[in-house]
């Protein structure tokens, strides 16, 4: 926490990540709809991923109105200052619209391209997680003061919780269904929370010993993945690769290998 810089995008993004948390948690709408959708019918935007996303961007722009921005909602732009934003406003939109808990506030800095700065924002946990590469991670919430992220201690396989997440294509999804399937056997057990940002950070607090995905966008994975390498955890793709939309696994050093080897045998990469 040493660089000027970071610190200052590591306080940029707290306070946008709260600020859009609360926006998020006090002004949902009694009657909340459905105000578009994007892969399928199923995969839904609301006018709340909207409003929380134009929070975000319009805060980050008055205290740097040059660096880029790649968020979810649309937020699209180059930048001129080598610094770009990459922001999932509500990453958990349908448990959201439901009215259930798992959903977060998700923003990262990228400082020519290598991400330099995480914070994930749960607010209805009452929980902030955040990194600074090379800085290690932390959160707050329910613990006594602000907490140092580690994963949790190696464990074989087959007593690892593994989380995981499926697309809203029905096609896709039954194939990652198979794939779940066939991994059970092998593991304590699988969970599906429905924020792949939230599960990361699980990931980093010791709650899962992994997690793995297909078809995540930058803005999914970009906070969270930087947290769970800060306390600890590894994670990438495809063996030999980074994480990526095609596949996206982080677990803790003992469980990684292993797992990311079956879900490459098992084809968790394609549809």
């Amino acid at each position: 926490m040493s660089d000027p810089l970071h610190s200052e995008l590591l306080g940029l993004a707290k306070e946008a990540a709260r600020r859009a948390g609360e926006l998020l948690r006090d002004g949902r709408p009694a009657d909340l709809a459905v105000a578009a959708t994007k892969s399928s019918p199923i995969d839904v935007v609301t006018e709340m991923d909207i409003a929380a996303e134009k929070l975000i961007t319009g805060l980050i722009s008055e205290h740097r109105p040059h660096d880029g921005f790649l968020g979810e909602e649309g937020a699209s732009s180059a930048g001129s200052s080598g610094i770009r934003w990459v922001i999932d406003p509500l990453d958990g939109t349908v448990n959201y619209l439901y009215g259930l808990p798992t959903w977060s506030v998700s923003i990262a800095a990228e400082q020519d391209g290598e991400t330099v700065v995480g914070v994930v924002e749960i607010p209805m946990r009452g929980e902030t997680y955040h990194a600074v590469r090379g800085g290690g991670a932390r959160a707050t919430g329910a613990w006594d003061g602000e907490r140092v992220l580690s994963c949790r201690p190696a464990a074989p396989l087959d007593q690892a919780l593994v989380s995981t997440g499926f697309n809203y294509v029905t096609e896709v999804r039954a194939h990652q269904a198979d794939v779940a399937q066939r991994l059970i056997p092998l593991l304590r057990d699988i969970r599906r929370g429905g924020s792949a940002a939230i599960d990361l950070c699980d990931v980093a607090a010791g709650r899962l010993d992994g997690y793995y995905e297909r078809g995540l966008h930058p803005w999914d994975l970009a906070a969270g993945d930087l947290i769970a390498r800060e306390a600890g955890a590894l994670t990438g793709g495809r063996p030999g690769e980074r994480p990526a939309r095609e596949l996206t696994v982080a677990a803790t050093p003992g469980v990684f290998e292993p797992l990311q080897r079956l879900l490459d045998d098992f084809g968790a990469w394609h549809d």
